[in-house]
């Protein structure tokens, strides 16, 4: 398979609070990690960065994994215990309090690809079937929209789009969606930070990500593209592209 991992601070922030990285493990299967950090005084790139280099040093002590539930039950496992960590750091940290991080991940394991997501960070699936995202934000305005009390469109310029309903670090305990879909050769997964879906639309990252560019290039593209529209927010992208149906071992 083909992995690429790539952040840009953007054109306003002064730094870069998100996080992540295409980490493999002993069998050489891979993680895929989003985190774009919050909290005041750099105290987000603390979060985030907590956060990916975590479960960096986790995922790298696993093996293979015989199953989805594995797999999902793995994260899950992680993921609570990282939550934990965060918060704890933050408690003891007073330039940290209120400090945390959207998380969205992806274990690829050749056939199946296990997904978590806490926060508004996401994952699109490109497939035979199209483009679509295949997380759900963790948001107001998303729970406005489901409700009906907004329209998809007025989402887009809601005075409280920021507003996250969950994340990672915030408490001591999180509550994450974590599901498992099958991958077919030539599938990619595209992951982003808010920077990325908050600027370039679904038609256009999908018009991207279906060239034929070598995927450096793409994520590269995409982040060109989230700049010239504004960049006001950091930009992180991970795209991971099957090349084989049965396994993921390069």
């Amino acid at each position: 398979m083909n992995a690429i991992f790539k952040t840009d601070k953007g054109k306003i922030r002064p730094h870069n609070e998100d996080n992540g990285g295409i980490f493999l493990n002993s069998a050489h299967h891979y993680l895929a990690i989003i985190a774009d950090g919050m909290g005041g005084h750099n105290a987000g790139e603390v979060a985030s960065r907590l956060a990916v280099s975590s479960l960096e040093k986790l995922w790298e002590e696993t093996d293979d994994f015989a199953s989805p539930e594995m797999a999902e039950q793995w994260i899950r496992t992680q993921i609570e215990s990282v939550n934990k960590k965060i918060f704890d750091h933050a408690q003891t940290h007073p330039e940290c309090e209120g400090m945390g991080t959207t998380l969205v991940a992806a274990l690829w394991l050749g056939g199946f690809a296990t997904i978590v997501n806490i926060g508004d960070s996401r994952c699109y699936l490109l497939n035979e079937d199209g483009f679509k995202q295949v997380t759900e934000d963790h948001s107001l305005v998303n729970e406005l929209v489901k409700a009906g009390e907004i329209s998809a469109e007025d989402a887009e310029f809601h005075p409280r789009k920021n507003m996250l309903l969950k994340a990672m670090g915030t408490e001591p305990e999180t509550e994450m969606d974590i599901f498992t879909i099958t991958m077919e050769k030539n599938d990619k997964l595209l992951l982003c930070s808010d920077g990325l879906s908050n600027k370039v639309s679904l038609t256009e990252m999908q018009a991207i990500i279906e060239t034929e560019m070598e995927l450096e290039e793409k994520a590269t593209t995409l982040i060109d593209l989230a700049n010239q529209y504004g960049g006001e927010d950091n930009i992180s992208i991970a795209i991971i592209e099957a090349q084989a149906e049965s396994r993921c071992d390069d």
